[in-house]
């Protein structure tokens, strides 16, 4: 298993609506963990690298209509 965590910046606070989504997608596709920091305006990923692929995040980020401005980083 290869743990990666990344962390976006929000363009704006996430509403009720798209933590549910995100949360959903934690349940059916084996994402680690998600965490939101309301006072930076980041969410933060933690998933296996085996399992799921950046690409695969950034697209559960577009369906949930969850802008980001940019991706901060990248620890594996």
């Amino acid at each position: 298993m290869t743990l990666v965590e990344m962390t976006y910046e929000l363009q704006s606070p996430l509403t009720e609506d798209q933590l549910r989504y995100l949360g959903e997608f934690a349940n059916t596709y084996g994402l680690r963990r998600f965490r939101v920091d309301e006072a930076k305006n980041q969410l933060t990923f933690e998933y296996d690298a085996s399992r799921l692929r950046e690409t695969q995040v950034e697209h559960v980020l577009a369906q949930a209509r969850i802008a980001v401005t940019r991706k901060i980083n990248q620890a594996v």
